[in-house]
């Protein structure tokens, strides 16, 4: 999505969402492509996938039952992707 659309979306000054994204980029979260004066960002799903295993690994103490809520939530396959 363009950085202008989801400055739009979010009700966010440009500025500050630059910074966000700037950070978030940097971080691995997000990758950035140039298409003429655009910038268009998506998710790294890579990146996404070794945060989420941190959390999952640490936040809890390596107590895997206090986080079955949220990986059974992950693991279960959307409505939608399943649909298509």
């Amino acid at each position: 999505m363009p950085a202008g659309e989801i400055a739009k979306q979010l009700e966010v000054p440009h500025n500050t969402l630059s910074t966000h994204l700037s950070l978030l980029t940097n971080a691995g979260l997000l990758q950035a492509e140039r298409q003429g004066r655009r910038v268009i960002y998506r998710l790294d799903k890579g990146g996404i996938r070794a945060l989420m295993a941190y959390l999952l690994e640490d936040c809890c103490q390596r107590h895997a039952d206090l986080c079955q809520p949220l990986i059974s939530c992950l693991a279960e396959p959307r409505r939608a992707e399943t649909d298509a």
